[in-house]
């Protein structure tokens, strides 16, 4: 991989922290920051509403995001719809797609609320005229899904199965192709995948994946803009989803009352997108792959690896989810002590940024028995050994006060 001390030049705010909270949002990169700022300075115009130069540029800098983020993952970039996070792509889909009276869709207790929260809508707000159904595939003790399990859960009216490639509580990752195997074995059923924890630590190929929606966020593993994320979907799917955010840049044609959409993806854009934020997103993918993902997987895997040994060391030190099976994250408490006390002193007296609390998966941390939460640490490719023993060492000093 690049040196480590290269990359991180480009983060100059690591010269004042230690940042262990990527899961949430990653830092973003000097190239990615330029780009932003050369677009505002140089040729800032909105896309689809000029046909001066720099509006011209300006379109073909998203599109060319488009195909970035296509060839990212083995997609056609007709494929690639964007939105504002992995939130709003989820949201797309369980929107917009036609439920018919009796389906029922599988998700699991290992969710972020993003991919657990809009499906339950969906049984609500259906309640009364279609009696839509939400089944949730039990995850074990290491947030791991069976299979085997979801196999079991799907019947003649199941319409969509939603998974997290990666859980954002504890890390653990799920067998993507064999869920993929099951799903497919039943006719007319479709599997989205919330891969917000790892795309860009690993490398997404949504052909072996077979996944028919894919929702990524672009401010996580591939160190984009926030504000920014896709959803891919098979395009004869996306054509059979309803937009719900009409408007300007959506339609072909207006007469009277009689509109007609565009082609996807662009009937799922409307408004003016978060140009800068695009443009940066397409300089970030660029930035990830110079380095190589499978480099950036290989070096966060380390680092996890690492953390997660050095910490099961520490008397009253309790770690969630199974070394063999977790991706850059690393979740834990100290016993008796609250996880937002400890987030709290780790910033105040050495500058180490943890997430702590709930991870917005409150499923999940019921399922490991976590009731006030956990200590988050994620990893990113920024990060050194320096960054995970020094957490180790306060960790370690915290704990012989409790």
């Amino acid at each position: 991989m690049t040196s480590i001390e290269n990359i991180r030049k480009d983060f100059p705010i690591l010269k004042n922290i230690i940042y262990l909270d990527s899961a949430s949002t990653s830092l973003t990169p000097k190239p990615v920051v330029e780009a932003i700022d050369d677009y505002y300075y140089n040729y800032n115009a909105n896309i689809g509403r000029g046909a001066y130069k720099t509006a011209i540029k300006t379109g073909q800098k998203v599109e060319n995001t488009r195909e970035k983020i296509a060839n990212l993952i083995n997609a056609s970039s007709n494929e690639i719809i964007f939105t504002q996070n992995t939130t709003s792509a989820i949201n797309i889909v369980a929107n917009g797609f036609s439920f018919e009276k009796n389906d029922n869709i599988i998700i699991s207790n290992i969710e972020h609320h993003s991919n657990f929260i809009p499906w339950l809508n969906v049984e609500k707000s259906t309640k009364n005229n279609l009696s839509i159904d939400v089944k949730i595939a039990e995850a074990d003790s290491d947030g791991i899904i069976d299979s085997l399990i979801i196999d079991e859960l799907i019947d003649n009216n199941t319409k969509i199965v939603a998974i997290s490639h990666v859980s954002n509580s504890i890390g653990s990752c799920q067998d993507i192709e064999e869920i993929s195997k099951i799903v497919h074995e039943h006719e007319n059923v479709y599997l989205l995948v919330d891969v917000a924890q790892s795309i860009g630590h690993e490398k997404i190929d949504i052909k072996k994946f077979d996944a028919d929606f894919i929702a990524a966020p672009g401010h996580k593993g591939l160190l984009g803009p926030s504000g920014t994320g896709f959803l891919y979907g098979k395009k004869e799917l996306l054509k059979k989803l309803s937009p719900t955010n009409l408007g300007g840049g959506t339609i072909t044609s207006l007469k009277n009352k009689d509109f007609k959409l565009e082609e996807v993806p662009y009937r799922f854009e409307g408004g003016t997108q978060n140009i800068s934020g695009i443009i940066g997103l397409g300089r970030a993918i660029e930035y990830i792959n110079s380095i190589g993902i499978s480099k950036i997987k290989e070096h966060t895997q380390y680092l996890t690896r690492e953390l997660y040994t050095l910490l099961s060391e520490i008397d009253n030190v309790i770690l969630y989810g199974d070394l063999e099976n977790i991706f850059n994250i690393v979740s834990f408490n100290i016993k008796n002590v609250n996880p937002y006390d400890v987030s709290k002193i780790l910033d105040e007296t050495e500058n180490i940024c943890v997430r702590s609390g709930f991870h917005c998966a409150i499923p999940s941390l019921n399922l490991i028995n976590a009731n006030e939460g956990t200590v988050r640490a994620s990893i990113h490719c920024y990060n050194n050994l320096n960054d995970i023993k020094k957490l180790v060492d306060c960790v370690n000093e915290l704990s012989k006060f409790f």
